[in-house]
C-alpha cells in the first residue's frame, strides 16, 4: 500500500487547514487508518485514528479541533483540523494498520506515508 498525503501548509494561529491521505495498491477499506505527527526534536505522536468500523480516538491535545473522516470509495482518509495553534506545527503522517482496530502505538501501523508539512504562525 502507498499513501501520498497533501494539504499541508502555512497558517495563522487559529485557522484551518484539511490534509488528504491518498491510498493505492491495496484495499484499506478493511484496516483502521491514522493520523501521526512529528514536530523538531520530538518523537512521532499520537494525532488520531479511525477504525474500518468507523471508531474514532482523539488525544485530548486535538478532542474538539481536528475531525478524522474516511472515504473507503476513494481510499482517502482527511484530516480536518481547526483552531490551530503554533504547537500543531510539524510533518503529519497518514497511516495504515495491520487491522481493522486501532491503536496509539506506531509500531502496530503497516503502511506510512511520507508526510506533509504543516506550519502554523502566531
Amino acid at each position: 500500500v502507498q499513501l501520498v498525503e497533501s494539504g499541508g501548509g502555512l497558517v495563522q494561529a487559529g485557522g484551518s487547514l484539511r490534509l488528504s491521505c491518498a491510498a493505492s495498491g491495496g484495499t484499506v477499506s478493511s484496516r483502521a487508518m491514522a493520523w501521526f505527527r512529528r514536530s523538531p526534536g520530538n518523537q512521532r505522536e499520537f494525532v488520531t485514528a479511525i477504525t474500518a468500523g468507523g471508531m474514532i480516538d482523539y488525544p485530548s491535545s486535538v478532542r474538539g479541533r481536528f475531525s478524522i473522516s474516511r472515504d473507503n470509495d476513494k481510499s482517502t482518509l482527511y484530516l480536518q483540523m481547526n483552531s490551530l495553534k503554533p504547537e500543531d506545527t510539524a510533518v503529519y503522517y497518514c497511516a495504515v494498520g495491520r487491522s481493522g482496530n486501532s491503536v496509539r502505538n506506531e509500531a502496530a501501523w503497516s503502511y506510512w506515508g511520507q508526510g506533509t508539512q504543516v506550519t502554523v504562525s502566531s
